[in-house]
């Protein structure tokens, strides 16, 4: 049933193109466990070990806190639709913000999203398949719109307000660093 890879292969990277959520965990070595659930067409595949995701505003911000202490990082997508499967990336991450002289680079390569404030950039050493079989069907029914208008409102400022007064520190208590690394 569960398969191990050193790489993404075509058919992986063709599933991920696929999906439409994909699920991002990450913890500290003594910090609560974080999931999150992602969409909004934030994903990238940029080589066979190597992915990028778009981070936009949201409520909390435990993924950047908690990649800047320990980078591992596991994303795991499944088939709603079709034949059954999950598959799993484990990997270290890195967060790139847009001070950073990278973004402008990394950042082009997504569609822009209002609110974005951080991409994750994954270096890949071990994909992993499962069977997925007790994963239920689920039909596509759209985005949700309501977090792009929200951020839209804002505009820059009111991100940047945002980020000040609710995303600088994890549930934990850890530093995000996001009005310093953000310019």
């Amino acid at each position: 049933m569960g398969k191990r890879y050193t790489e993404l292969s075509d058919k992986h990277m063709q599933f991920i193109r696929e999906q439409k959520l994909f699920f991002v965990g990450t913890a500290t070595a003594d910090s609560r466990v974080n999931i999150s659930p992602k969409g909004m067409d934030s994903f990238k595949v940029l080589g066979p070990a190597r992915v990028a995701w778009l981070n936009v505003t949201g409520s909390g911000n435990e993924t950047a806190a908690h990649v800047r202490i320990a980078p591992r990082m596991t994303i795991m997508f499944c088939a709603f639709v079709g034949s059954p499967l999950i598959l799993r990336l484990y990997g270290n991450a890195r967060v790139v913000h847009p001070g950073d002289a990278d973004w402008p680079d990394l950042f082009g390569k997504f569609r822009p999203l209002p609110g974005a404030r951080q991409i994750f950039d994954v270096e890949i050493d071990l994909v992993q398949t499962s069977c997925g079989m007790a994963v239920p069907f689920f039909d596509y029914a759209g985005e949700r719109e309501q977090l792009s208008d929200w951020a839209a409102d804002q505009g820059e400022a009111g991100i940047r307000r945002y980020w000040h007064d609710k995303n600088q520190l994890s549930i934990d208590g850890l530093p995000t660093y996001i009005v310093e690394k953000s310019g």
